[in-house]
């Protein structure tokens, strides 16, 4: 709480001039506002190397810190309610919905304990990643990624490489396995809110789909097996005792994630006329009862879920709240960035818009593949889906059929390059928490784009080549 109040003053100072909000001129905005954004992106990346005890401690003054930065000097050379309004869409209409969902998911998916040990080969680690790979487009990259995480660690608990399966699991799990249906990752439930049909990603990206997860899945095979077979490898006691045939404890939350498919679903299919207005940010009916349904979900679950199966599960809320924290500043910060993106062609990155047509005029997929891709590496992808969404026209019946190959690039870009960095999807960051909670020694920011640049980059070039051209 107290890392927050900073904010809350913040807010509370100009709460009066939100009522009349109005739109930031993202043309009168320098790219010097993204600093504040920058030095958050490089205090993740940088400060758990350098300062990891007071990283530790502190990462959420970190980012309120970096959040002031941008907020006081914007409220005072800005329209204090066209700065207001920003800060109440982004937190009202993006990052409550955003943090809710993923709270209801990590939650119910902690309440499940899958009993008894498994023991890490290659053939079971190959085949968990495929199965969780299965299960992100039905229940979320979060839900599958918390279900399927902390099995995952304890069946390699006796082995001394486990780096390497957790970040497979963030390409794959995490992110690839997304990308089929809108319940899948938040950009694809976005263009489902815009009028895209529920199966349409499915029929348009799956052999991109299943080309990224196939080769993941092989070059993984290979590389455990590398490992696998070095004579120091294994433990010669495995820390997880075998106790009896598998199944689940807390099986009860199933229940509770049909309800969590339910209610997103509901949200994108239910059109109604009541609208509330919070400080200029439109908040509809299903959004807010989602939501409403949402947190009794996870109260729910709390109170069904016996303390047998957090404590088997090692349950904690440590991961939520680094996920949370951290992406409050991003949601803040991120916001003149959007803004400029927003502004097209005539804003200061507009060179970024121009890029992605042709010299005729004509939408060229492989750009809007690549520049949606690499800013959703390290910006929240659900926003940089909807910026190259209307950069393409913004009609869903038009970009389903005229321009379908742009929207599949689109789709594909933003959920797919997620995988880049820590920070391009929010289950990343809580599967590296959760792996180090657990003992895992994982790369740091740039450690990890080591293995993303170098074994994602040269998969999205031949997908490039095949279908983006």
């Amino acid at each position: 709480m107290k890392t927050i109040r900073p904010l809350l003053l913040a807010c509370a100072l100009l709460w009066p001039h939100w009522a009349a909000a109005a739109e930031i001129d993202a043309s009168r905005v320098s790219p010097l506002w993204g600093v504040p954004f920058a030095g958050l992106l490089l205090s993740i990346a940088l400060l758990p190397l350098l300062a990891p005890s007071f990283w530790h401690h502190h990462f959420g003054k970190v980012a309120a810190a970096w959040s002031l930065a941008l907020l006081v000097p914007f409220a005072l050379v800005f329209n204090a309610s066209a700065a207001g309004s920003a800060i109440v869409h982004a937190a009202v209409g993006e990052y409550l919905p955003f943090v809710i969902l993923l709270t209801a998911l990590f939650t119910v998916a902690g309440g499940i304990f899958i009993r008894g040990n498994l023991h890490g080969s290659p053939a079971l680690n190959t085949a968990i990643l495929a199965i969780g790979a299965v299960l992100a487009s039905f229940m979320g990259t979060t839900g599958a990624s918390m279900l399927l995480i902390r099995p995952l660690i304890r069946a390699n608990d006796n082995r001394k490489h486990t780096a390497h399966t957790v970040i497979f699991f963030i390409f794959i799990v995490s992110n690839a396995g997304g990308s089929l249906t809108p319940l899948g990752d938040p950009p694809l439930f976005l263009g489902f809110l815009k009028g895209v049909e529920f199966f349409w990603t499915v029929r348009h990206i799956f052999p991109e789909t299943l080309f990224l997860v196939g080769s993941l899945l092989l070059i993984f095979y290979a590389l455990d097996s590398f490992f696998y077979r070095r004579r120091d490898e294994l433990q010669p006691a495995d820390p997880t005792p075998d106790t009896g045939r598998l199944g689940f404890d807390g099986a009860r939350n199933f229940w509770l994630l049909g309800v969590v498919i339910a209610l997103v679903l509901m949200s994108g299919l239910w059109k109604s006329p009541v609208v509330f207005h919070l400080a200029g940010t439109e908040v509809g009916l299903p959004g807010l009862l989602r939501d409403i349904g949402l947190v009794i979900v996870t109260l729910v679950s709390i109170r069904i879920t016996p303390a047998k199966v957090h404590k088997d599960n090692q349950f904690s809320w440590a991961p939520m709240k680094e996920v949370a924290k951290l992406f409050a500043g991003i949601f803040i910060t991120i916001i003149p960035v959007i803004a400029m993106l927003r502004a097209g062609i005539d804003g200061p990155f507009g060179g970024v818009v121009a890029a992605v047509t042709r010299p005729d005029g004509t939408p060229d997929p492989a750009m809007y593949f690549w520049a949606s891709g690499v800013l959703s590496s390290f910006l929240d992808n659900a926003p940089t889906y909807l910026v190259f969404f209307n950069t393409a026209g913004g009609d869903a019946k038009v970009l389903m059929t005229e321009f379908a190959p742009v929207l599949a690039a689109i789709s594909a870009g933003s959920v797919f390059m997620g995988a880049n960095s820590y920070i391009g999807n929010a289950p990343n960051l809580m599967v590296k928490a959760i792996a180090e909670e657990r003992g895992v020694k994982m790369p740091s920011f740039f450690g990890y784009m080591l293995w993303s640049v170098g074994i994602l980059v040269p998969l999205f070039g031949v997908m490039t080549f095949i279908w983006f051209r």
